[in-house]
């Protein structure tokens, strides 16, 4: 599967933005979507998952209760709703795919498929 992530940019400390990330790829209603991110110097983490149905979802306790991972199966569509933002969050976002919701609980390592990142910069 392919993924374009997008949406990315600069807001203020408080503020809100939506990241979306579109698939291509004829098994994207049966995969595993999360969304992670990077600061500048740290490594990959985790931020959020959805399963193939839409019907559980999983957080870094670091966005839980900000942030909303959705999906849309019709446009093969996975959303980040980020809310409250802080300066912390800034970073290079990256959505991803993999058939085991497991494995982008556990991820970044061993998540198969990756968008280009989208860079989210929140100033205080």
């Amino acid at each position: 599967v392919q993924l374009q992530a997008y949406g990315g940019g600069l807001v203020q400390a408080g503020g809100s933005l939506r990241l979306s990330c579109a698939a291509s790829g004829r098994t994207f209603s049966s995969l595993a979507l999360g969304w992670f991110r990077q600061a500048p110097g740290k490594e990959r983490e985790f931020v959020a998952a959805i399963t193939g149905s839409g019907g559980a979802t999983y957080y870094a306790d670091s966005v839980r209760g900000r942030d909303t991972i959705s999906r849309d199966r019709a446009k093969n569509t996975v959303y980040l709703q980020m809310n409250s933002l802080k300066p912390e969050d800034t970073g290079v976002y990256y959505c991803a795919a993999d058939r085991g919701f497991s494995a982008i609980v556990g991820g970044p390592v061993g998540v198969s498929d990756w968008g280009q990142g989208t860079l989210v910069t929140v100033s205080s």
